[in-house]
């Protein structure tokens, strides 16, 4: 499907201002000002902030509680449990937090839910088991905002909880935990509340080493980790933890983590966003999906680099297995779609299956999405009940949606672009019909969901150059609303035949005026594989490429348009 351009208006008297007020150039100044940054102040909060700029942790609500409370169980040697999640952020919030407990001296374990038999979040066979093991405080980590039933178990038992989430309060009754740090709370008056789980785990690591905050400092990487692979907003708060970990993960100096990337192929010298969300991420994730997140939990706390390196191999090997069942899965939901010839019809795609894993649906489901330009939610059965995991697609609010189809639903919990739910096996298509009667309400013939590329600037070819380049480079790290700068030149001529690259990538050489340059894609997203002598239109982000001990601008293609009837 083509891609909607939509280039940003450029503002030359905001431009000229900023300009001159940072002392970067007019097309920096405008690329700052198409993220909203309008002043030299915010600027410079934006490129330079520093963590001592961040913001006091005692600034959240029930924190000064709840560091209260954990102290009085360290005093007292009464055993606390650390209750996180399986996901990235989750281990990495319950590794940070176990660092911080040791370094304080306290009694702990830790719990991390297995994601088939329990599931997400607080469970009361859990909290049985941990009453029963003596365990009198209970801290969670990216998880219990909404376990209402199950804080109410521990609170009979005698347990207190402190809950550390970063999700959205879902409904009107809050849990009666002890305390809940929750930056995401209606009535949290902490300033930023777009910090990931592990984000608010090392604001409590920080307030717990009052004094000592440096100690909690030497968790950035961990921190870093979980904030990128969770998607979060590369912006604020979140922009200054991604970057100072970073650069802390680039030193590799936790053995675990360097023995991750190591068996990922990543040079942690040249270590960038992308590698986590691509190398480094999905490797601790597939032991959350398809096996134990206990061992991934033991990667990031190990001190010996033999076994860090043995453990590593694990979960290379785990994330080769996850990478199979979801090619499997991925090849019966196509069929599955094609064979309904239900797609044009339906807004949203379900499909159920009582053989698909569930703890690959998720990664499906968005491939569907990027397939069929549509929200996607697979099922996987398990007698008369199912879980499900979807995917939403820009300017399609899935959690809003599914509410409103939620009377067959056992649960459901997410957000605007990812959701799960609980279902039983009678009511899918009960579901489904509701769902897309739903979805009907956002999406129309007249608007459908043509996938948008957002481009910086009307670029002339001869002003990429390394120049440029390098000034770019002040904005990483990139990610999540804080993308890579894209820029569009029109009249570009085709100098060569396409090469293949990869798996399903091409390159070739782009020419205009004096200047040439390799223009490439790895994957192809729908991109039109122009012809020799074409004349295009590209929209491409610059790099530069080292090769052979050369370095070379490289423009790395988001989309082309091919000019009709120019052929050489």
């Amino acid at each position: 499907m083509a891609k909607k351009w939509k280039i940003y208006k450029p503002e030359p008297r905001l431009q000229k201002a900023l300009s001159d007020d940072l002392g970067v150039s007019p097309l920096f100044a405008q690329i700052l000002l198409n993220r909203g940054i309008r002043t030299g102040a915010q600027a410079r909060e934006f490129l330079f902030g520093r963590i001592s700029s961040c913001h006091d942790p005692f600034l959240m609500k029930d924190m000064g509680r709840g560091v209260a409370r954990i102290k009085r169980a360290v005093e007292k040697k009464e055993k606390i449990l650390i209750y996180g999640d399986y996901d990235v952020d989750g281990v990495t919030s319950t590794a940070l937090l176990a660092d911080v407990l040791d370094e304080l001296g306290a009694e702990y374990e830790t719990f991390i839910p297995d994601r088939l038999k329990e599931g997400y979040g607080l469970n009361t066979g859990a909290v049985t088991l941990a009453s029963d093991r003596g365990v009198k405080l209970i801290v969670t980590v990216d998880c219990g905002i909404n376990s209402v039933e199950e804080i109410e178990c521990a609170n009979s038992r005698g347990i207190d909880v402190i809950v550390t989430d970063h999700h959205e309060v879902k409904g009107d009754r809050r849990p009666d935990a002890y305390a809940m740090i929750d930056p995401r709370q209606p009535d949290c008056p902490y300033p930023f509340d777009h910090l990931a789980g592990v984000g608010v785990a090392y604001k409590l690591g920080r307030a717990l080493m009052s004094g000592r905050e440096s100690f909690a400092d030497g968790y950035l990487d961990l921190v870093a980790l979980g904030t990128v692979a969770d998607i979060v907003p590369l912006n604020g708060e979140n922009r200054v933890l991604a970057k100072s970990g970073l650069k802390k993960l680039k030193a590799a100096d936790k053995v675990g983590l360097k023995a991750l990337m190591e068996v990922a192929g990543v040079d942690w010298e040249k270590l960038t966003c992308r590698h986590i969300g691509f190398a480094m991420a999905p490797r601790i994730n597939a032991m959350g999906r398809i096996g134990s997140a206990g061992v991934a939990l033991e990667l990031l706390r190990c001190r010996d680099y033999g076994r860090a390196r043995q453990i590593a191999r694990i979960l290379d090997r785990e994330n080769k297995n996850r990478q199979r069942i979801e090619k499997d899965i991925l090849k019966q939901a196509l069929d599955r779609v094609n064979e309904r010839g239900q797609v044009e019809e339906e807004k949203v795609i379900v499909l159920v299956d009582d053989a698909w894993h569930p703890g690959v649906i998720g990664i499906v489901a968005s491939r569907l999405t990027e397939e069929y330009r549509k929200p996607a939610i697979l099922i996987a059965l398990e007698g008369d009940s199912g879980r499900g995991s979807g995917r939403s697609v820009e300017g399609f609010d899935l959690f809003d949606a599914i509410g409103r189809a939620g009377e067959h639903l056992i649960d459901f919990g997410g957000h605007k672009q990812a959701c799960g739910i609980r279902i039983k096996k009678k009511n899918v298509d009960l579901f489904r019909e509701s769902l897309n009667a739903a979805a009907g309400e956002y999406f129309t013939e007249s608007d459908p969901a043509v996938p948008e590329l957002r481009i910086d600037l009307c670029l002339p070819f001869s002003h990429v150059g390394v120049k440029l380049i390098d000034e770019l480079g002040m904005l990483m790290p990139f990610g999540e609303d804080n993308s890579e700068p894209v820029f569009y030149t029109g009249g570009i001529k085709v100098k060569n035949r396409p090469r293949d690259i990869g798996r399903s990538g091409f390159k070739f050489l782009a020419t205009c005026g004096n200047l040439t340059c390799e223009a490439v894609t790895f994957k192809k997203n729908g991109v039109t594989r122009p012809a020799p002598g074409d004349i295009i239109d590209l929209a491409y982000t610059p790099s530069i490429n080292s090769w052979g001990g050369i370095d070379s601008i490289q423009l790395n293609i988001k989309d082309l348009r091919i000019k009709s009837g120019v052929r050489s």
